[in-house]
């Protein structure tokens, strides 16, 4: 028998701020038809919103154990000091999960997590099953992650010595690079016309022939994603990267804060506000949760570029703290001050 087939598969999330990374691993969990998986997510920001998202989520057979947060940190940067031990920790529990997902951070690369997987310590226990790529399907179609070939053109004329160096697209190249498989999520939101134009966009940028699945709030059958198989920390070479070999990767160009969001507000006052927030320079996402007056359930509230959406998810706890607050990701020096005047009203 392959030794492979006696390690833990685990199969890493990845995609961009906003990609629906979580709504993905969400549903897998949803449709786990009695298997025990295990949740790992890690975010770049001091408030842990997926976690949270995803534990206590009342989904039969997933407990709060079953998901492990690795907040304020990205486990690509971090693989020693938090990756490795959470998941030995996950391996040595007396009922083992039979399959571990990883959601990365949006701005994680997921090459120096696979190549992790090389360790002394959990080399003979797990496998990367396979990467998934998460891709938000309007955001490239809006160019988010490309630069105005004209504009570069015209300021290369002015001045031969500036750099153009996009870090929203290395991050974006260096996710998509690394997959097994790529889902265009939030197709719904495009026409037939511009998801041909995005597809057409991420096959550019690939060296290697990948399957693209379309799909729409992270629907997908669960067979497509886990049991590829694809022992990925074997396949390193064919995952190139913007970052060689030892090279460090940091986060300089982006920057997160946690804010309060204000109290007594209703969801539609709340999405005004978060969709002035999200017009400020910079902003790039905005995630957090806060209470309804006159509801015991939880209010949810997103936004990835100007798309600005809300739902409620669960009820608050007995004993649960309902201060409202949010998490603003964006370019580094984004306006902070732009956006508490937003949501101040």
């Amino acid at each position: 028998m392959n030794a492979s087939l006696a390690k833990v598969p685990c199969t890493i999330i990845t995609g961009f701020l906003g990609a629906g990374k979580t709504t993905l691993v969400r549903h897998l969990l949803e449709n786990a038809g009695g298997k025990r998986l295990a949740v790992l997510v890690n975010e770049f920001g001091d408030l842990g919103f997926d976690g949270s998202f995803l534990a206590g989520c009342g989904i039969e057979g997933c407990t709060e154990e079953d998901v492990v947060e690795l907040p304020n940190g990205c486990i690509c940067c971090t693989v020693a000091d938090d990756f490795v031990p959470a998941l030995e920790k996950l391996l040595n529990r007396p009922n083992p999960p039979e399959h571990i997902l990883i959601e990365t951070s949006g701005l994680a690369l997921p090459k120096p997590l696979v190549t992790a997987f090389n360790w002394p310590a959990i080399r003979s226990r797990v496998t990367v099953d396979g990467v998934i790529a998460v891709v938000d399907g309007p955001a490239v179609a809006e160019g988010q992650f490309a630069d105005d070939p004209e504009a570069m053109a015209a300021q290369a004329a002015q001045d031969a010595s500036v750099e153009h160096d996009n870090p929203l697209e290395e991050v974006f190249e260096d996710q998509i690079l690394c997959a097994d498989l790529i889902l265009l999520n939030k197709s719904d939101l495009v026409d037939a016309e511009a998801r041909a134009r995005v597809i057409a966009e991420i096959r550019e940028h690939l060296p290697k022939a990948i399957k693209i699945v379309e799909t729409s709030h992270g629907r997908v059958e669960p067979a497509l994603i886990v049991g590829l198989n694809a022992a990925a920390e074997s396949d390193l070479a064919a995952r190139p990267s913007h970052h060689g070999e030892g090279e460090d990767h940091d986060h300089d160009d982006f920057d997160s804060v946690s804010l309060p969001l204000p109290a007594g507000l209703s969801p539609e006052t709340l999405s005004i506000r978060m969709t002035k927030a999200a017009e400020a320079e910079g902003v790039l996402r905005l995630k957090g949760f806060t209470a309804v007056p006159g509801k015991p359930m939880r209010l949810v509230v997103q936004g990835v570029g100007r798309r600005v959406s809300h739902h409620f998810d669960r009820a608050w706890g007995a004993d649960e703290a309902r201060d409202g607050r949010l998490v603003v990701i964006g370019l580094k020096g984004f306006d902070r001050t732009a956006v508490e005047a937003a949501l101040a009203g």
